[in-house]
């Protein structure tokens, strides 16, 4: 069942309530709805974990709870799901990001090479920055909805495979 694996996966609630970046959010933190697992709240928590995966900001994190008390998503999972993008995917999938956003734009790619500087950022910006940001955003709508039905689909699955497996009484 996807729940069992999931609360194997998710971190501790304690943890989350003392982040120093999600403080801000005070008291919204104890609603205990943020914390149930059940096919809606992480369906919700795919979609808003996996949305804010894809959108190039700092502080991801805060965003994604942010959304995630809004709609009444699972919290924890909303946060971790954010971490799809991390140093090692990032180039990767970023780099996917400008290629669909070059595809939808119907403009050619551009050759570039990255530099770690804030330079190089505000150059880009004007250059390969509009690609950029239209694949984000094709790709964090699409995955975000693609999550959302997926985990509604595999729940009702999972579900529907558990009565049926049950002895007749």
């Amino acid at each position: 069942m996807p729940k069992k694996t999931i609360k194997r996966m998710m971190p501790d609630h304690q943890t989350i309530k003392e982040n120093k970046y999600l403080k801000i959010f005070g008291n919204l933190l104890h609603n205990a709805n943020l914390w149930h697992l059940n096919r809606h709240s992480v369906a919700k928590a795919f979609a808003v974990g996996l949305f804010f995966a894809f959108i190039p900001v700092p502080f991801q994190m805060v965003l994604a709870a942010g959304a995630a008390i809004l709609f009444h998503a699972n919290l924890p999972l909303a946060i971790a799901l954010v971490w799809l993008t991390n140093p090692l995917t990032m180039p990767f999938i970023f780099y996917a990001c400008y290629l669909v956003g070059t595809w939808v734009l119907a403009v050619p790619e551009q050759e570039f090479a990255f530099q770690a500087s804030w330079q190089w950022v505000i150059d880009s910006l004007s250059t390969i920055g509009p690609a950029f940001l239209v694949g984000c955003g094709v790709l964090a709508v699409s995955f975000s909805i693609l999550g959302y039905f997926g985990i509604q689909a595999l729940w009702r699955y999972q579900t529907i495979k558990a009565w049926r497996s049950r002895p007749h009484r």
